[in-house]
């Protein structure tokens, strides 16, 4: 007989915030962001860590942060269970097939990262254009870290707006069958082939037709 210590024991670790910067590179406020937001969605519907698409989640920006989400989440592109939409916007969606309960997840614009560390800004444009000296650069990196610890003590409700959300559950990914390209010769899942001329052919080769409108 399996005791309820036993069962808690197998319950999976939600991954800690070093493994999404070992995963990402390097700590920055946009990293910290992505984990925050998962940690707390995680917490909310009270689920555990993606293995075979029970999670679904819908990112609005292709920001550092998507990169906590996939740690966090186990969702990936390769998966089909995340979901990108170009809204260049600071929001994940979290879905749980299970349950059927989604979470939305939203940076409030009341949080301003830059008046945690204003020194920060000064050094961001010498490290990015690679004018920084050894120095500045180890600088810039420490006030980064300094950053996202802050964050990371600040509690959720000061950063984020998180609300139960109703949403159509995406469904699960599809395989198609593959058609070859009439011109580069290469296959393509046909679900995403163009017709030209008669023949298949692929993205990349299709040649839009248009009058400007």
């Amino acid at each position: 007989m399996t005791s309820n210590h036993s069962k808690e024991n197998t319950k999976m670790q939600i991954p800690t915030f070093e493994e999404a910067a070992r995963f990402h590179g390097h700590v920055c406020p946009g990293l910290t962001i992505g984990y925050i937001a998962s940690k707390a969605a995680i917490e909310k519907l009270e689920t555990e860590r993606d293995i075979d698409e029970e999670l679904v989640t819908i990112v609005e920006n292709d920001a550092c942060g998507v990169d906590a989400v996939q740690v966090l989440t186990g969702c990936t592109i390769g998966k089909g269970n995340l979901i990108y939409r170009d809204h260049a916007k600071q929001v994940f969606t979290f879905i749980c097939r299970n349950s059927g309960k989604a979470v939305r997840v939203a940076l409030k614009a009341s949080f301003n990262i830059d008046a945690i560390d204003p020194e920060v800004n000064k050094l961001r444009p010498k490290v990015m254009s690679g004018t920084a000296t050894e120095d500045e650069a180890q600088e810039f990196r420490k006030r980064m870290d300094g950053i996202s610890v802050t964050m990371r003590e600040t509690p959720v409700e000061e950063m984020f707006n998180v609300k139960f959300v109703d949403v159509d559950i995406p469904h699960k990914a599809r395989i198609f069958n593959s058609v070859k390209c009439a011109k580069c010769g290469e296959m393509m899942a046909e679900s995403r082939a163009r017709v030209q001329n008669g023949e298949y052919v692929c993205i990349p080769c299709y040649e839009e037709y248009t009058r400007g409108w």
